[in-house]
């Protein structure tokens, strides 16, 4: 399936904890090239030298035991799996094609200490009421038809039901003539969330806003 085709409207998508998704669908969303491929969204979720320490093999393992993809019963996981038609198991017509990242904003020590998002605004770090959304990825094939669209509204119920008083996230700017790699736009783009319902709570740097919905 080429990139760009027909849009996928939210209602062609179940979206589920990544607990309910199995490890190969989730993998299939990744890939095996790419920025995906080999940080297996760990970024964020270890401080700088620790960062530079990890083997591929070591983010893909962090990565399996944090989703706990595969045990519906688990009592956590770190983020949600999009399906194109039916849900886990394949389904008629499902397919996995998209993965956010959510969980609590202090499960993110790299987040906590980067100045950036913390810029202009007076916030105690250390509040686990807020959740935060960090990473999306989209599997190839399936890119710029919407999924990170419906992702992102998925995040704002799903905070909400797990006890979450404030959900944010930390968006680029998007400009037309001015490209942006994947790099920088897997933190999603401002359109993004505030078709969602975020608002913008700062603008701490020209092409970096902080979204947020407050509960």
């Amino acid at each position: 399936m080429s990139e760009a085709a027909e849009p996928i409207t939210a209602d062609q998508l179940t979206i589920v904890p990544a607990n309910e998704a199995s490890w190969d669908d989730l993998r299939a969303v990744f890939g095996t090239t790419g920025e995906p491929g080999r940080c297996h969204c760990q970024y964020y979720k270890v401080r700088d030298f620790e960062w530079r320490a990890l083997s591929e093999t070591t983010r893909l393992a962090r990565l399996r035991e944090q989703t706990a993809c595969g045990d519906p019963k688990a009592p956590s996981t770190s983020g949600l799996v999009a399906y194109l038609g039916g849900g886990p198991g394949g389904g008629p017509g499902g397919e996995p094609v998209g993965w956010c990242a959510i969980e609590p904003r202090t499960a993110y020590p790299r987040l906590l200490r980067t100045r950036t998002p913390w810029t202009g605004r007076d916030e105690d770090r250390t509040d686990d009421g807020v959740w935060a959304v960090t990473c999306f990825v989209t599997r190839k094939g399936f890119r710029r038809r919407g999924i990170t669209y419906a992702l992102a509204r998925a995040t704002v119920g799903y905070a909400r039901e797990h006890g979450a008083r404030a959900v944010e996230a930390y968006t680029m700017i998007t400009q037309p003539g001015k490209e942006i790699t994947w790099g920088e736009l897997h933190v999603g783009s401002r359109d993004v969330f505030a078709d969602a319902g975020f608002t913008e709570v700062s603008h701490p740097s020209p092409r970096r806003v902080v979204m947020r919905v407050d509960f």
